[in-house]
């Protein structure tokens, strides 16, 4: 009988003694997460890889700008709205990013725009961070090609203290754009409001010039093996888009022919204030999304949502954007 009560006793104690220490476990998590660590508040790095053939592509962040609804053209308010809600984008404004695109070839790296520096403001400049963050330096830069020269995209040709942030590197606009906005007789005859643009493209480009690392590009002529420029005039005298080929795979990087995706996909006749001639960046945007839906080929956009890259399929009287999806390097196309 005593023996049997020990017996009892023991395994009395130790359920008790199990049942405390489960106890503990399921609380000690509860007690722990009491205090959490301060929050982080930042971002990842802004930089997006995917591969092109044997080319690497890098989606570069450079920041993004507010506009307002009200530049966007051949459209009403009302209609841009309802555009702008079915995207659920903010309908006061339209966060734009900048993105600038990073190629390695394997024998050149070339960089398609350079953002806006702080032309534009605090929530712009981050490219150069970007870029050292995805392993690169600016130093590496050989060749930089420009869609076009509008401050955020030639005004991150200079560092803070307007030297060459690229010191390496030539920079190779299109003929047309670098006459247009360098001419002092245009500038002069120009709206008082785009005054500054025609500045601030002056400055971006002049250490270039001074340093004899400025050389405008014409049409056919080669630029770099693999990177074709496209003249799609309209957003600039001068804009091109660039059509970047290695083996078998293409993309499409297509400068500012949209600004807008929640807009301007589904309805790509709407253009934006910005446009100088917008009676030619309209058809220069459908051949372009055309030849992007009728081959299947990846684009790229200096304004659409980080990276910017995807794909575009027919929908409608417009298209339909389909962004590229998360995956390791050269996995997934």
């Amino acid at each position: 009988m005593a023996s049997t009560t020990f017996h009892f006793a023991k395994r009395s104690v130790l359920t008790l003694a199990l049942a405390g220490l489960a106890t503990c476990t399921l609380l000690a998590p509860t007690a722990a997460l009491a205090v959490a660590p301060a929050q982080v508040k930042t971002q990842v790095p802004g930089f997006y890889r995917m591969a092109v053939g044997d080319f690497e592509v890098t989606a570069l962040y450079d920041g993004y700008i507010e506009l307002d609804t009200a530049l966007l053209k051949n459209a009403t308010p009302k209609e841009i709205q309802t555009l702008l809600a079915r995207s659920f984008v903010n309908k006061k404004g339209i966060q734009t990013a900048v993105n600038a695109y990073l190629i390695n070839t394997g024998s050149n790296l070339v960089l398609v725009d350079t953002g806006a520096a702080k032309c534009f403001g605090p929530t712009l400049g981050g490219l150069p961070a970007n870029l050292k963050a995805a392993g690169y330096e600016p130093s590496q830069v050989d060749t930089i090609v420009i869609t076009h020269l509008h401050p955020d995209h030639a005004c991150g040709l200079l560092d803070a203290d307007g030297k060459l942030a690229y010191p390496n590197a030539t920079v190779r606009p299109a003929k047309a754009d670098a006459d247009f906005w360098l001419d002092a007789a245009i500038a002069a005859k120009a709206p008082k409001e785009a005054q500054g643009f025609f500045k601030m493209a002056r400055e971006s480009v002049q250490p270039y010039i001074d340093a004899g690392k400025f050389k405008p590009f014409t049409s056919g002529e080669t630029l770099v093996a693999g990177i074709t420029p496209i003249a799609t005039p309209g957003h600039t005298p001068g804009h091109t888009s660039y059509q970047v080929t290695s083996k078998d795979q293409t993309l499409l990087i297509l400068g500012d022919l949209i600004h807008s995706y929640a807009v301007q996909f589904p309805r790509p006749a709407i253009a934006i204030g910005f446009d100088n001639d917008s009676s030619k960046a309209v058809p220069a945007r459908k051949k372009i999304f055309d030849e992007a839906v009728s081959k299947q080929t990846y684009v790229a956009g200096a304004h659409l949502p980080f990276p910017g890259i995807g794909q575009l399929r027919s929908e409608g009287k417009g298209y339909g954007w389909v962004p590229v999806q998360y995956a390791p390097f050269g996995i997934g196309r």
